[in-house]
């Protein structure tokens, strides 16, 4: 069974000492990339924008008139119970059967997964991001070991994740093989 780990020793071993990561390589972290989709789904580096309505609509018995502004929330879309099934737990596996686009699951509703905004608005450096984010996570895993120092439930949702107890860890150089 492959797990981030295993993903990123596999990549090791084909590796010489400091040989910098392919493009290859990226695309073999699968799991990986599911992983940090799901991180950004729970936590949103985006806390919302503004949009102009441009014509009048009804929304849940409410009427927002054309031209007024409305404020979306990114974290409200990716919580939607009707849109990610137990959107509380955090399970990668739910972005498996992903399209073509690292920004968007198979299985949610057009622009529901807005990590990086969406449609004609989507983020231009989502590929960036996504690179960036990976060698990152290569790099983190393979030269540390870390844990959570709290047990409990660490977060409180106001409403974005806020850690309650200001998150520390222990962190400790990993001893190459």
């Amino acid at each position: 069974m492959t797990t981030p780990w295993t993903e990123h020793e596999e990549i090791a071993r084909s590796k010489r000492d400091g040989e910098a990561l392919t493009w290859e390589d990226l695309t073999r972290m699968k799991l990986t990339w599911r992983v940090a989709q799901e991180t950004l789904r729970m936590v949103p580096p985006v806390f919302g924008n503004f949009r102009r309505a441009l014509e009048d609509i009804e929304l849940d018995g409410y009427v927002i008139p054309k031209g007024w502004q409305v404020f979306w929330v990114a974290s409200v879309t990716h919580m939607d119970a009707a849109i990610f099934h137990d959107p509380d737990k955090f399970l990668p596996s739910r972005f498996d059967s992903q399209s073509s686009s690292p920004s968007t699951a198979k299985a949610a509703p057009p622009c529901s997964y807005v990590a990086f905004g969406g449609g004609p608005r989507i983020c231009p450096g989502i590929e960036f991001a996504r690179i960036e984010t990976l060698v990152m996570m290569h790099h983190l895993v393979r030269k540390f070991r870390w844990k959570l120092c709290c047990k409990e439930d660490t977060f409180a949702r106001d409403p974005m994740p806020t850690p309650l107890h200001g998150l520390p860890i222990e962190i400790e150089p990993r001893i190459s093989p």
